[in-house]
């Protein structure tokens, strides 16, 4: 998309043109390049965060594989540049759903956190069964009880 290496963070935009290029090309290989070691995922349907480079890994791997129609149309960045939401749409399992990645990085360009957030609650039931049935054994095992 490249709209945002006028407003963000120099690092960020780099980061962030390349999550542009993965997510075309349905190819997260070079995901691990821009995701911090202690990175956390946050997802629609869980409270508790999941933490590591590993679960933040293993959680968009799997999205991009139960995400059909998937597009992003909006950009926005925090006036310190660090911060990016992306809005999307997407279908899963027939429902038609609208959403926003959350992504914080640090000044090196790495994500150090990623929150999904997802309405309508049919797309997001219909995500979570996805999910679930895909990894929903294996992301317990990421989970801090400690955090929110």
């Amino acid at each position: 998309m490249g709209q945002l290496d006028n407003v963000a963070h120099p690092a960020v935009a780099r980061s962030v043109n390349l999550w542009h290029e993965m997510v075309a090309a349905k190819d997260l290989s070079r995901l691990p390049s821009i995701v911090h070691p202690d990175a956390v995922f946050r997802s629609p349907v869980a409270v508790t965060a999941y933490n590591s480079r590993a679960a933040v890994i293993l959680a968009l791997n799997t999205v991009l594989t139960v995400f059909e129609d998937f597009v992003y149309y909006r950009e926005l960045v925090t006036p310190d540049g660090l911060n990016v939401v992306l809005e999307f749409s997407a279908v899963v399992s027939g429902k038609r759903l609208k959403g926003i990645d959350l992504i914080k990085f640090n000044e090196q360009g790495q994500i150090v956190e990623f929150e999904v957030m997802v309405r309508p609650l049919s797309g997001l039931q219909a995500l979570a069964q996805a999910m679930g049935a895909k990894i929903g054994d294996k992301l317990p095992a990421f989970k801090d009880k400690a955090k929110l």
